[in-house]
């Protein structure tokens, strides 16, 4: 497929800065049932952002805790059996008390155990899906992918339509990472052309990014596809910044959560990059 890459116009109802300077007023509480890998980015992310997050992962606390949560993000990366019980109890608890919360079913496709795991999740209605193109391709197709990892094998744009199908499938927001994100409801596809490649040599970005998604779904449950296009646009900026100062994937890092922290109003509006498909 071919895309020109160049911005056509940012729809009217994407104002990117708006999320972002509710989730620094609100401070709303993420809870992030999360791998072993992303833990420690992904609550500095959600810090860096505005948002109070919460590694909560024990089936035990669930029933006290999480109906606390403004949001909730789910993550597969390190999944085992022992901790399935608690995202399927904790995304109950989101549900009945109408809140969202996103999924990232990460390497969805590299085992029968894991898709099996991530497509009981998706039947449970997250409010976002969001993963790159392999992973929703696999649980759009709902069998084995050809990856057997947690890198993509496919660009972004390959995924538009299992995009489409799984969100009108399921009833889910779904995103789709890659040099260009894009984001459907299964009508509308809105692409965010922010970031820099080097953010794929640190682990965890994108884990990291759908946490933010989820803050910034928490401050504004009602508008979930201009929320998530608006998380990834946020997450790119800061990104772009922080390679302006960066000499590799370590400083990159670092200067992608000080940049993050730092972002003002007239760098997100001179740079944001938010285009309908």
């Amino acid at each position: 497929m071919e895309f020109d890459s160049k911005p056509k116009h940012e729809p009217d109802t994407i104002h990117s800065w708006t999320f972002l300077s509710k989730i620094r007023n609100q401070s709303p509480l993420i809870q992030c049932i999360t791998n072993f890998v992303s833990m420690d980015l992904m609550a500095n992310t959600l810090l860096s952002a505005g948002a109070s997050p919460a590694m909560i992962h024990s089936i035990e606390e669930i029933p006290d805790f999480t109906p606390h949560a403004r949001a909730l993000c789910i993550n597969v990366g390190t999944l085992s059996p022992d901790w399935l019980p608690a995202m399927k109890a904790a995304a109950q608890v989101l549900t009945k008390l109408g809140k969202p919360w996103v999924l990232d079913p990460v390497a969805a496709g590299a085992s029968n155990f894991r898709l099996n795991a991530c497509m009981d999740l998706v039947a449970m209605k997250p409010t976002v899906i969001r993963g790159n193109a392999s992973e929703i391709i696999s649980l759009s197709k709902a069998s084995l992918s050809s990856s057997k990892g947690v890198d993509s094998f496919h660009e972004s744009m390959d995924a538009m339509e299992a995009a489409k199908s799984l969100a009108e499938a399921s009833g889910a927001i779904v995103a789709v990472s890659g040099a260009i994100d894009i984001v459907t409801d299964g009508n509308r596809v809105i692409g965010a052309h922010n970031g820099v490649p080097m953010m794929q040599k640190i682990t965890a970005t994108g884990c990291a990014v759908t946490a933010l998604v989820a803050a910034f779904v928490a401050v504004d449950p009602l508008h979930p596809l201009e929320a998530t296009v608006s998380a990834l646009s946020i997450f790119g900026i800061a990104g772009e910044l922080g390679m302006e100062m960066a000499k590799g994937p370590a400083s990159l890092r670092m200067h992608l959560i000080d940049s993050l922290y730092g972002l003002d109003q007239a760098a997100v509006l001179s740079r944001s990059k938010i285009i309908s498909l």
